[in-house]
């Protein structure tokens, strides 16, 4: 598990034996994106980490993108653990 935090939010990367799953929280507002093991497969974009998948993309930065509208900040200001920089295809 690696962390990282800027400007009041909080990142999580961590592996289970299914998936790559990085967790942002900010104020109590939560976002999850997830890959599986292998990290080829698209990502998924969740509200939280075991939450019901709301999208799929291919590119990390379509998905953080998402994942910055539901934390309501800009997605370049979504810190990324160095573990999921290599996150997406």
């Amino acid at each position: 598990m690696s962390t990282a935090e800027s400007d009041g939010i909080a990142a999580e990367y961590y592996e289970t034996d299914e998936e790559r799953v990085l967790t942002f929280d900010r104020d109590g507002a939560t976002a999850a994106i997830a890959q599986n093991i292998d990290g080829y497969a698209i990502l998924k974009v969740r509200p939280t980490a075991d939450g019901d998948e709301l999208e799929r993309y291919y590119g990390f930065d379509i998905a953080l993108d998402h994942a910055g509208e539901l934390l309501g900040v800009d997605p370049h200001d979504l810190p990324v653990p160095e573990d999921a920089t290599d996150m997406g295809m």
